[in-house]
Formats: structure tokens, C-alpha cells, sequence
């Protein structure tokens, strides 16, 4: 049975940092793309960040995070994390997990793009 299960989010200042990390099992976790997503009330579900399966070697984000959150993949532990930093209210949403298999290195990923996801945490960044 697949699982994905996010953790870590909460109620934060702007200019906070906070960390998601999503555990996983159920399928063979190091040859997945791995991927965060995040929808806010009344909006589609839109790309934050993905990592490459076998290791993560090659990263992909938003225009709207870069240089602000980073994507990393533990292979052993079946895990990935997302490290937010400088957060802003419009960070605001439910943060997802999921896992896929195909790549997109000069675009977004899209949803369609990925397989599994989990159940979703919340963010909330306060001005």
C-alpha cells in the first residue's frame, strides 16, 4: 500500500523558516521523481518544487521560491523535505507530497505529472 505522509506544518511569522518533510512507502522510493505542490483556498493545486529520482541531481522550482525553499531527497530514509525560508503570506496553502516519473528540467511540473500524493499539511504565514 502506498503512502505518503507530510509533516511540519503550522502557523508562522512572515520572514520565518519552516521545514515539511514527507515520509513515504509502498513503492521504490529512490526511482520516483519527487514533488511539492500547494493550494490555497479557491486556487488550483500549483508546483512548489521537485527533486530527480536516483539520488536528486537535478532540482526543479517555481519562479515564485526560488532561492527560498529547497528540495531534498533522503534515498535510505525514503523521505523528502522541503526547507522554506524568508515566508511570505502568499506562501499560505496546503502543502502536498507526491511521487511520479516523468521530468520536466525547463518547466513546471504539473500535477498530472505525478502518481501518488499524500494527504496534505498547512502552512500559514501571518504578516
Amino acid at each position: 500500500q502506498v503512502q505518503l505522509a507530510e509533516s511540519g506544518g503550522e502557523l508562522v511569522q512572515a520572514g520565518d523558516s519552516l521545514r515539511l518533510s514527507c515520509a513515504t512507502s509502498g513503492f521504490t522510493f529512490n526511482s520516483y521523481i519527487m514533488g511539492w505542490f500547494r493550494q490555497a483556498p479557491g486556487k488550483e493545486r500549483e508546483f512548489v518544487a521537485a527533486v530527480m529520482a536516483w539520488g536528486g541531481g537535478s532540482t526543479n522550482y517555481a519562479d515564485s521560491v526560488k532561492g527560498r525553499f529547497t528540495i531534498s531527497r533522503d534515498d535510505a530514509k525514503k523521505t523528502v523535505s522541503l526547507q522554506m525560508n524568508s515566508l511570505r503570506p502568499e506562501d499560505t496553502a496546503v502543502y502536498y507530497c507526491a511521487a511520479g516519473r516523468t521530468w520536466r528540467a525547463t518547466e513546471s511540473m504539473r500535477p498530472d505529472d505525478f502518481e501518488y500524493w499524500g494527504q496534505g499539511t498547512q502552512v500559514t504565514v501571518s504578516s
